[in-house]
Parts: C-alpha cells; sequence; structure tokens
C-alpha cells in the first residue's frame, strides 16, 4: 500500500503543470470597455465550456441610447472562419448567439455607424486536471478490486481477498489524498491558451512608446476630432498588439481642459494592432491634457501623458455635436454633476491618507468592474492618480488617497447608475506637513 501511495504522489508531481502569470480562466466572461459611435458600451464575451459550441455576446450601453445596433464578426484567427450577428446596446443587453467551431485566438469586429473596432480575445475550454483523472481512476480501481474480493472472499479464498480489499482500500486513499491536496497543485493551461511566455518574455515585456496625436492636428471648438494612440516596442520596433484587459478595457484615457472644466474618461477603439483611437468633442479653445492607462501581457500598468490645443470661439453645448453618429445616440454626455463629496480630514496633509466620500442614489451598478472612480489631477498636469471603490454598491462611494505633495488637485467621482454615467468634479487644497 505505501508503494501504491509514494506512486500517486509521483505522478502528481510529474503531471503538474507550473502556473504561469496573467493566466486566462476558462469559462470566465470577457468584459472590454469601448467609446464607440458617441456612446459609452461595455462589450461581453460569455466564456463557453465546450467547442464546438455557442458563444454569446452583448452589448451594455452606460448612456442613454434608443437600441444602438451593434455589428458582431467573430474571426478564428487559425482557420480565418467568420460567423456575424447583430446586438443592440442596451442597459439590460440581449445577448447574441453564434457558433464557434474551435479553441484559441479569435478577432471580434464591432461596428456602428462608421466605426469600427477589433478586439482580440481566445475562446477558452477547461481540460481535464491531472488530479481528477487520479481521484476517479483510484475510485475505479477500487470499485474494481473492492467487487473481485467480495467475489473472492464469496469463493472462499480470504488470503486473495484481504489482498484485493487492501488494493481497494489504496486506490480510495489515493482518491481522497489527491482530493485534499489539489487545490496546491496547478491544473493545466486551458485548451485554446496563448503558448507559455519564453525565457525572455517570462521577465516581463518592457513599456510601450507610446505616441498621441489628434487629427485634425489642431482641432476645432464644437467640432469632432479624432485622439489617436500608436504602441510600439521599443527593442523590436513593431506596434506593441499584446495589450491585457485591465479594469474592462485594453485602454483608459482620459483628456481634461488645463482649467478642469472640461472632462472624459473614454476607452479608444483598436483599429489596427498597436493602433488606438477615440473621437472627442471640445467645445471651448485651449489647452487639454491626455493621460492614457495601457498594461502588456507580463509587464505592468504604464500612464503616458500628452497635451494638445484646440482652436477656434467656445461653442455652447447645443452647438457642439459628434458627425456621423447614428440616430438616436447622443454624443459623449458631458460631466453630470452629483453632490459634494466630504473629505477626512477636511484639509488633506501631504503623504497621509485621506478619506473621500460621495453619497449616491439607489441603483448604482458597477462600472469597468468597480462600483466607483476617483480620477485626481494636479493643477499643473504633472500627476495623475486613479483608485477606485471596491465595495459593493450601496448608499456612497468611499476612497482613500494620499496625495503626494502640497497645492491644488482637481478631482472627479465617477460612477454608473441606471442608464448614465454620473461625474462629480471638485477641487482639493493640499497643505504640508507640519
Amino acid at each position: 500500500m505505501i508503494r501504491v501511495l509514494c506512486l500517486a504522489a509521483a505522478l502528481v508531481l510529474v503531471l503538474a503543470v507550473p502556473a504561469a502569470a496573467h493566466n486566462v480562466t476558462a469559462g470566465a466572461d470577457l468584459r472590454i470597455a469601448q467609446t464607440i459611435a458617441g456612446t459609452e458600451v461595455t462589450v461581453v464575451v460569455k466564456g463557453t465550456t465546450r467547442v464546438p459550441g455557442p458563444l454569446r455576446i452583448g452589448v451594455i450601453a452606460y448612456q442613454p441610447v434608443s437600441g444602438l445596433p451593434i455589428g458582431l464578426e467573430v474571426r478564428s484567427v487559425e482557420d480565418d472562419r467568420t460567423v456575424t450577428g447583430t446586438a443592440q446596446a442596451t442597459a439590460n443587453p440581449q445577448y447574441t448567439q453564434l457558433q464557434v467551431e474551435r479553441t484559441g485566438p479569435y478577432e471580434l469586429k464591432l461596428s456602428a455607424g462608421d466605426q469600427t473596432a477589433v478586439i482580440p480575445f481566445r475562446v477558452l475550454v477547461e481540460r481535464e486536471s491531472a488530479g481528477e483523472i487520479l481521484i476517479y481512476g483510484g475510485l475505479f480501481v477500487a470499485a474494481l478490486l473492492l467487487v473481485g474480493g467480495l467475489l473472492t472472499g464469496a469463493a472462499a479464498r480470504p488470503g486473495r481477498a484481504m489482498a484485493l480489499a487492501a488494493g481497494a482500500a489504496a486506490g480510495v486513499t489515493v482518491a481522497a489524498m489527491v482530493i485534499v491536496f489539489e487545490s496546491q497543485v496547478p491544473g493545466p493551461p486551458p485548451d485554446g491558451a496563448a503558448p507559455t511566455p519564453t525565457t525572455s518574455t517570462a521577465q516581463g515585456r518592457p513599456y510601450a512608446q507610446v505616441r498621441m496625436e489628434t487629427v485634425p492636428a489642431r482641432p476645432a471648438a464644437g467640432a469632432e476630432f479624432t485622439l489617436r494612440v500608436d504602441l510600439v516596442d521599443g527593442s523590436t520596433g513593431r506596434p506593441v498588439d499584446d495589450l491585457t484587459a485591465h479594469h474592462e478595457a485594453l485602454a483608459h484615457v482620459v483628456v481634461t481642459s488645463e482649467d478642469g472644466h472640461y472632462f472624459r474618461h473614454v476607452h479608444p477603439l483598436r483599429t489596427a494592432p498597436g493602433h488606438l483611437e477615440v473621437r472627442l468633442t471640445a467645445d471651448r479653445p485651449g489647452r487639454y491634457l491626455a493621460h492614457v492607462e495601457v498594461e502588456r501581457e507580463d509587464s505592468g500598468g504604464q500612464l503616458v501623458a500628452a497635451d494638445f490645443t484646440v482652436g477656434g470661439t467656445a461653442k455652447s453645448p447645443g452647438e457642439a455635436r459628434t458627425p456621423g453618429t447614428p440616430a438616436g445616440t447622443p454624443r459623449l454626455q458631458p460631466n453630470v454633476q452629483a453632490g459634494t463629496p466630504r473629505l477626512q480630514p477636511a484639509v488633506p496633509v501631504a503623504g497621509r491618507p485621506t478619506t473621500i466620500e460621495l453619497d449616491t442614489p439607489a441603483g448604482v451598478r458597477t462600472w469597468l468592474g468597480m462600483t466607483g472612480h476617483l480620477l485626481i489631477r494636479s493643477a499643473d498636469g504633472r500627476f495623475f492618480g486613479h483608485v477606485h471603490e471596491m465595495s459593493a454598491p450601496g448608499s456612497r462611494v468611499r476612497f482613500t488617497f494620499s496625495f503626494p505633495e502640497p497645492g491644488r488637485y482637481l478631482a472627479w467621482i465617477q460612477y454608473a447608475v441606471a442608464d448614465r454615467i454620473v461625474t462629480a468634479p471638485f477641487t482639493v487644497n493640499v497643505t504640508e506637513a507640519q
């Protein structure tokens, strides 16, 4: 019996697969925020348990829309097989079901109005682990030996019956041990997962080189313009196309005017490898700041800042519009103001934690995987911070933040309720520690 147990333990160690960073869980939903056709949506690709099998896709709207139609095209990267469908962007989406034939890398093309985004993702299916094989195998062998022991005992062969019973007990013991220790043994990667990183990438990829520009180069107040973000790997010169979804987006872009009156938190479309873009409209001329948050696979988060200038004359909100937007779709909403946040202490001290709270109405729902977001920028734009409310939706959002140095800060709290994203802007004056 001891030899059997040792053999089972050796099999567990031999068949185990080392854990890797940034593993994607099979069966989990993929959620990617996108700013498309003048509105904020989150695309949900539901996890699938088998292939060939159904793949369900829905589009959640976070701003008022009237059933914005979204064209869907799912293409297998490995065999180029493509299936198409249509989804409606609503607050409570109905999922469109498409058939996929294999696991592995795919591209999801979204089309709304004259805009298109291509989101890379993987169809993953859980593999049977070595632990499960040992558990079921051990129980199966134990059952066979137990039946054999009973039959042998009935034939008046007690010695052989005892040996078979001992083997059955060993099989049950092996299964029990695997059940106890299986959680400590990494399972195999799911079917369709990316190849294991090589030695060069296992230590982490470098930060991307980021270039931002507007088209046109000098936007006019009240007119639509495109903010483009190009990502290049500095060591290879190739486009960076290994962004990982963090906080339910491939990239987060925050654009603010120098005085803080203009604020947009948007999620650009991936239009090509290493190329992101988002359409915006600014009502007033002046200097604007753009902060971009991205994260490469097997790497850390990266924050990049740039600035641009908007010319022309100031426009009223009614004059500014987004051309080419489908009927029933609003342009990106301006700041929807909420109440006044409470700070503790009322006058924050640099380098010490400050608690910031804001009362919220009923019906708050998660957005970007969180109940609330706090975005903070120094008055000169050199500092940018982004923290979250981690608890479940309730009657308020609460954040803890340590301001790095004394001075004046511009801040915005965001949360989603019903079909609208609420933004509460405020300013904070931070004093120096005594």
